[in-house]
């Protein structure tokens, strides 16, 4: 109270001098000097009283909310620390939360709002491309269920595992959804699966092909031996010797064959190390470009900026580029100014590391994008199947993660992720 008594003195004083200074200008009318003198005396009490009326408002404390300072104040303060943590919770959760409003009535479709950061991140721009269609997709699912959708982003098809449950709010139906991205995860138990049984296969078919590919150079080598001797019709020996080379020759096939996929099951260890990417593209350029230029097309290498650097094993990442590069000379090899490919290393949102390598070629049919890395699969007469498979292993290897995008300018367009 004192305080107060105080805080009022100290600004009433002014006041009134104020008011005084302003009748002594009233009372020296007659003389302008003194009079202007006063005014200006006056203006400058009331500009400090101004400031003094704030600075009390501020010291001023709010009165306390009922049930905060009175006997469930201890309570009421736990239950408000436990909802800003629970809030904190949320908002920091790894899985993305969207609240779905199904609509109050006809004409109303409905609306999806992201909750936490995740969500927000996930429809953020430089994710998903087309944000309305996954909100669709979320609609459409009813609730109680789990779901696996997919949605296009700037790094090409994602798949997430949707979980939806109903809730009322304000007496209103409502459904909450939980979405988190799983396609990495994917990526790798197929992987791993793909690898395991590459292993098996080659290991039992190599099994069978060696002896094979031996007999049949031991029984020419006999038959030789016959057609010496003239122990056989001339006719026969010709026709076992005919026979004999073609299986040989099948065999042979089959072991190189079989040895290039048993390189997917024994890929060595990643050695990473900082590797600088303007001088890794060069060395690619080397390997490629000449190719490129013989047939009249072009190779277009480009970092931005000139100093990325990339922790990986520079061995491994380079083949998965000339691999990449060999699937795009082989696709555009019909166009008729001799094709083009462009192999560019850039940061994105989030400082996020991404290689490109794109081509004007006629690009991947619709039908064909969930099959492309898959191994075994082509679409080429001579194929193995080996090349993008190999690309895929070779990048996650080494911590990131390969895509197929939709170009716009058409053509082929792989993005590799870190």
């Amino acid at each position: 109270m004192a305080s107060d008594a105080r805080a009022k003195a100290a600004v009433l004083a002014p006041a009134g001098a104020a008011a005084a200074l302003a009748w002594g200008a009233g009372y020296l009318h007659a003389s302008p000097r003194p009079a202007l003198l006063c005014a200006l005396a006056a203006l400058a009490s009331l500009a400090w009283l101004w400031r003094r009326l704030g600075m009390l408002a501020a010291l001023r404390v709010p009165a306390a909310p009922a049930g905060i300072d009175g006997a469930g104040g201890s309570e009421a303060r736990r239950l408000l620390d436990q909802a800003l943590a629970l809030e904190a919770h949320l908002e920091h959760a790894p899985i993305a939360l969207f609240l779905v409003d199904d609509g109050a009535g006809a004409g109303d479709d409905g609306r999806v709002a992201p909750l936490n950061a995740s969500a927000r991140k996930l429809v953020a721009p430089g994710r998903a491309s087309d944000p309305a269609d996954l909100y669709r997709q979320l609609l459409a699912q009813p609730g109680g269920r789990r779901a696996l959708l997919q949605f296009e982003t700037e790094r090409g098809a994602e798949r997430g595992l949707a979980a939806l449950s109903s809730l009322t709010v304000h007496g209103r139906p409502r459904r909450l959804a939980a979405l988190m991205p799983v396609e990495s995860e994917l990526e790798a138990e197929a992987l791993n699966a793909w690898r395991e049984l590459v292993r098996v296969l080659t290991h039992e078919i190599m099994n069978s092909l060696t002896p094979v590919a031996s007999l049949s150079r031991t029984a020419r080598e006999l038959l030789d031996d016959a057609d010496a001797d003239a122990a056989l019709p001339a006719d026969v020996g010709a026709d076992l010797a005919v026979a004999l080379d073609a299986i040989g020759r099948r065999a042979d096939s089959l072991v190189a064959f079989v040895t290039g996929y048993r390189s997917l099951s024994d890929l060595a260890p990643a050695r990473p190390e900082v590797v600088r990417l303007e001088a890794l593209f060069d060395r690619v350029a080397a390997l490629a470009a000449p190719a490129w230029r013989a047939r009249g097309g072009d190779a277009v290498f480009a970092v931005e900026p000139a100093s990325l650097e990339l922790v990986a094993d520079p061995g491994q990442l380079e083949q998965a580029l000339l691999n990449l590069l060999k699937n795009a000379f082989e696709a555009t090899a019909a166009n008729p100014g001799g094709g083009r490919v462009r192999v560019e290393a850039r940061l994105v949102r989030g400082a996020r590391l991404r290689i490109e390598v794109s081509d004007d070629g006629p690009g991947v049919p619709d039908a064909l994008l969930a099959h492309i890395f898959t191994p075994f699969f082509t679409t080429r007469k001579q194929g193995g199947g080996i090349g993008l498979a190999m690309v895929r292993h070779l990048v996650h290897a080494n911590g990131g993660t390969v895509r197929y995008a939709r170009s716009l300018a058409g053509g082929a367009r792989f993005v590799i992720a870190f």
